[in-house]
Formats: structure tokens, C-alpha cells, sequence
């Protein structure tokens, strides 16, 4: 793999300072418990008052701790072992490698824009990181020999009308939720006493818009729509645990979830891990080498 100890080097980096994020996020301590607050725009909102994510709202605080336990148990060993596989030269571990690295840079770059606590600038460097591991790895690849890594059984209509349908539920949900507020004037459920909707923001403005364009060149059979559809299906993978998990997190901790969400969003991601699996076994072994 071109750039590999690079790559390789950043991942060491990135799995040790996620590490650190993940489980001090996790397991600190300290604040004053939960207690209201008054928003600028005159909400009443619940701050969560332990930890690191004191400051945070209870919903998402909740949210956090959820995501912070898929990047431990979960995005870490992915990483170390797609890492590994990729700088042997495996062609699915890069692929595994891509999508996981995109994982991190979308948690961390909300992260970095949504919070500010004691982590704030192990979110930056994992932010930094992460961006450059993805574009080490993204010039990686051949872009004129993609296809060929790939048999003629795997199903691209199949797959790329599951990200087109996933694009357009998470663009509806999303929309449902927003436009009312910007006709109304009233604040958007989910803003609290935050100043803008950062993970709405990423979702209809990255993940929409790639996974529609990862769809479209899938189905068209263009050598590059077999990469991004990797990378999305294996971030929209990881990331869809998380947010499975930060579903079951706020149940937990009292905090009102929508029973379109608590069911859509691990259906969505039962859907993508059959994807990845099928994408997977549908690598040529003879490719396996760049």
C-alpha cells in the first residue's frame, strides 16, 4: 500500500488518543448532577452535570457516552486490524481501513464543533489525524483497476438502491425536524442550548450527498462509485452502531426517543452490514495485492 507506515503511524496516533477521548468520556467523574438551564432563546434544558460531558444537555451527553463505547469496543479493534490488514496488502483491509477512518473523522469533527471540555484538543488532533489518514488512503488506490478487484456476482443495483433509500430517509427525517422550525421561528427539537444542529449539518451535507453519488456511479458500474460505496457503507456501518447506541443510552438515562428512530436506525444498519459483508466476500482473492 502506498503511504502504508504513514498510514499506518497516523492510526497508531489516532487509536491511542481515541482511546484516552473514548474512555475518559466514559468513566469520569465529578459535577454537580443533573440540573436545568435556561437557553438564549428561552428553553428550559436538563444539563447532564457529570463528567466531562457535564456541560452537555442530558440527550446529549447520553449521546456521547453511547458513541464514545462503539469508538472503544468497536471503531478501535477495527481500525487496528484494518490497519494491519492494509499494510500486508489487503485489498478488503484497505477498504475496511477507508470506511473506518471515515468513521472517526465524522465523530470527531462533530466533536470538535458541537463540545467544548476538557478534550477539546485531543478532538482537534483526532480530527487532524483522521483527515489525513483518510486522504493518504484515499490516493492509495488505483482508481482505473477498482472494478477489477471485484467479481461480476456483487449485486451493484441492489446496493446502490440501498444507499440511495438510505440518503433519502435520512434526508426526510432530518428535513421533517428542520422545516417546521424555519417556518414557525421556533427553536428545532434537538437544538436545546446548542447554537446550530452540527450532526444534521454533516448528515445532509457529507452523508446524503455521498451516499447519493456512491448510488448512482454504483449502479452505472463506474470504477470509482465501488470505493465510495465501501466508504460509505462501512461508515455508515460504524456509525450507525453508534447511534444505535446512543438510542439505547438515552432511553437509559429517561430521555424521550422517537419510535420512528429507535427503529429505523438499527434496521438501516442491519442493511448496511449485509452489505459490507456482501461487498466483502465478493472481492477477488487473486486482487488481494496492490
Amino acid at each position: 500500500m502506498k503511504n502504508g507506515k504513514i498510514v499506518l503511524f497516523l492510526s497508531v496516533l489516532i487509536i491511542v488518543l481515541a482511546a484516552v477521548a473514548a474512555g475518559y468520556g466514559l468513566f469520569s467523574g465529578g459535577g454537580t448532577g443533573k440540573h436545568m438551564f435556561t437557553s438564549v432563546r428561552g428553553e428550559q434544558v436538563e444539563l447532564d452535570g457529570h463528567g466531562v460531558y457535564q456541560y452537555d444537555s442530558v440527550s446529549m451527553a447520553a449521546q456521547a457516552r453511547g458513541q464514545d463505547a462503539v469508538t472503544l469496543f468497536v471503531g478501535i479493534p477495527l481500525l487496528a486490524v484494518s490497519a494491519a490488514l492494509s499494510l500486508r496488502g489487503s485489498f478488503r483491509g484497505r477498504l475496511l481501513l477507508i470506511g473506518t477512518l471515515g468513521y472517526f473523522l465524522y465523530t470527531y469533527m462533530s466533536y470538535s464543533f458541537l463540545s467544548y471540555n476538557a478534550l477539546f484538543l485531543i478532538y482537534v488532533a483526532l480530527m487532524s489525524l483522521t483527515l489525513y489518514a483518510f486522504i493518504l488512503t484515499m490516493i492509495s488506490f488505483d482508481y482505473s483497476r477498482i472494478s477489477g478487484h471485484f467479481g461480476p456476482g456483487l449485486p451493484v443495483k441492489v446496493i446502490g438502491a440501498y444507499l440511495l433509500f438510505i440518503a433519502f430517509a435520512v434526508a426526510m427525517l432530518w428535513l421533517g425536524k428542520i422545516a417546521g422550525s424555519l417556518t414557525s421561528g421556533a427553536p428545532p427539537q434537538g437544538l436545546e442550548h446548542y447554537s446550530t444542529l452540527v450532526i444534521q449539518a454533516m448528515d445532509l451535507g457529507i452523508l446524503v450527498p455521498g451516499s447519493v453519488l456512491a448510488g448512482v456511479m454504483l449502479i452505472r458500474r463506474k470504477s470509482f462509485g465501488y470505493l465510495l460505496a465501501s466508504v460509505v457503507i462501512v461508515k455508515a456501518m460504524t456509525l450507525l452502531t453508534s447511534i444505535s447506541a446512543m438510542l439505547a443510552a438515552m432511553i437509559w438515562a429517561g430521555v424521550y426517543v422517537s419510535p420512528v428512530e429507535m427503529i429505523l436506525f438499527p434496521a438501516f444498519n442491519i442493511g448496511m452490514i449485509c452489505c459490507m459483508v456482501v461487498i466483502l466476500k465478493n472481492v477477488r482473492r487473486e486482487e488481494e495485492s496492490p
